[in-house]
């Protein structure tokens, strides 16, 4: 059985973060989408699938409060906390794998910009969308980036699922817009 844990915790053991294929210098697009939804300064924001990102370093010197990030990888995580120094006490840290989270916390943005494709198993993705809809207030921000169709049909040696926008909204139900 495939232990998604394991294979990334590996990638980050195995690689700098610089030497992935999906890393960015500057996460410009999710900032400006971040950006468009005016939320609050001391809002809840949740990066999930995170890795070692260094979205919540842009949104600290944005001066976002209330952050949290999480990832499966024990090795992402503590890449991004060794980055931030001492900033990083002021950030939720949660190693989970997101089939597993469920948290009492409600957020206000819920950002995702490469976790969602990887969940192949129809049941993992109904998992994370009951999680998502748990974690996110009524009036709460989607962001959410996936693999477009006809787009590359594997990522770290793993299959992942494409989307447009009619197979995200058959995913993720008609509750959001």
């Amino acid at each position: 059985m495939f232990d998604r844990k394991k294979h990334w915790g590996d990638i980050y053991q195995e690689k700098s973060s610089s030497e992935l294929s999906w890393y960015q210098k500057e996460p410009n697009l999710s900032l400006e989408l971040i950006r468009s939804t005016n939320v609050a300064s001391n809002d809840e924001i949740i990066d999930v699938g995170a890795g070692a990102s260094v979205l919540v370093d842009y949104l600290r010197k944005e001066h976002f409060t209330n952050l949290t990030v999480l990832d499966i990888s024990e090795n992402a995580i503590a890449i991004a906390k060794n980055r931030l120094g001492e900033s990083a006490k002021s950030i939720d840290w949660i190693v989970s794998d997101i089939t597993q989270f469920y948290v009492l916390q409600k957020f206000s943005l819920w950002h995702d910009r490469a976790l969602f494709h990887f969940l192949t198993d129809p049941s993992d993705r109904e998992i994370y969308v009951k999680a998502l809809k748990n974690a996110i207030r009524p009036e709460g921000y989607l962001i959410i980036a996936t693999f477009a169709i006809g787009g590359p049909e594997k990522c770290s040696g793993l299959e992942i699922v494409q989307y447009d926008s009619e197979k995200m909204i058959a995913e993720l139900g008609d509750n959001f817009k």
